[in-house]
């Protein structure tokens, strides 16, 4: 235990608390004998980490009990990576780094339900380092995270509606097409059609909006 306190930094008393805590796991005995590795070391550099950047230890306790209980990255991957998206690997306190204190129970426990983490060891595993980028761009822009992940939920069942209607093309009209031929085409036609759906959604709020501020900047008539 001493020895471990001394590698973390912190006190054997500290490292006692935070055994009491349950903030790490009982180390393997053998005999009179408590054996500490490598991972106990992890997580107290993760405590350490998470406290540096304002989480409490009930809250980090209420992140690595959110944590132990999501999957795993071969669950969430499957039998392969993701054919284009490229996964990230974080560390707890990289993920804080990313979202602030947006990186609550809360939130964690809907990112590894949609998928968009998983675990690998003391490691986080995000499943698109594109839609990380994004997903921190938007809570910096002023976005909460969980309006981030809501919103992301129902982008994915319109995505997956989407998948199926190209599929099932391919299937019926060009059988000696490639699936990976059909990706570019795919996503061509999205991003062309939401970027126009985006088009006619900002001239009607343009349109709506500017009637009220034209009526809030006239002049009152004399009376």
């Amino acid at each position: 235990m001493e020895e471990l306190a001394k590698e973390a930094g912190i006190t054997v008393r500290t490292l006692r608390f935070y055994r009491e805590r349950g903030l790490i796991p009982p180390p393997r005995r053998e005999g009179r004998i408590a054996w500490y590795d490598d991972h106990h070391l992890a997580r107290l550099r993760t405590i350490t980490g998470l406290l540096e950047r304002g989480h409490t230890l009930n809250g980090i306790a209420d992140l690595a009990a959110t944590f132990e209980s999501g999957r795993d990255v071969a669950e969430v991957l499957g039998l392969g990576e993701p054919t284009e998206e490229t996964p990230v690997r974080l560390t707890p306190e990289q993920l804080a780094d990313y979202f602030e204190s947006e990186v609550t129970p809360e939130n964690l426990a809907t990112a590894l339900d949609l998928g968009y983490l998983a675990t690998d060891g003391d490691e986080i595993v995000h499943i698109s380092r594109r839609l990380l980028e994004v997903s921190a761009e938007l809570v910096r822009e002023g976005v909460p995270l969980s309006t981030v992940l809501s919103s992301g939920r129902r982008v994915r069942e319109h995505a997956d509606a989407l998948a199926e209607i190209f599929v099932r093309v391919l299937h019926a009209h060009a059988a000696e097409t490639e699936p990976a031929q059909l990706r570019p085409l795919a996503r061509a036609v999205v991003d062309a059609e939401l970027s126009m759906a985006l088009d006619r959604r900002l001239r009607r709020e343009d349109g709506t909006r500017r009637p009220q501020e034209e009526d809030a900047g006239a002049e009152p008539e004399a009376g």
